[in-house]
């Protein structure tokens, strides 16, 4: 594992701190890594997004299509 130096404002530490008492975190740097995941998370999240939105068009999700799901589903258990 890599050693990161942050500096912080003294408001920004406090808040730090609260964060890893308050929501059981053992370290700071801990619950520094936890919300770089989650912003990894979002930014995969938002690329999915992107590709769906500009992506063409497909056919209606309706009962029918769901229908074949399920019985390719029940197809690929056997």
């Amino acid at each position: 594992m890599t050693t990161m130096n942050i500096s912080l404002p003294d408001t920004l530490k406090m808040f730090v701190d609260e964060q890893v008492n308050e929501r059981g975190y053992g370290t700071s740097s801990e619950y520094v890594r936890e919300l770089i995941r989650r912003d990894q998370h979002r930014q995969q999240l938002r690329t999915l997004l992107m590709e769906g939105a500009t992506s063409g068009p497909t056919a209606p999700v309706d009962g029918d299509y769901f229908e074949s799901l399920r019985t390719r589903v029940r197809n690929a258990a056997k």
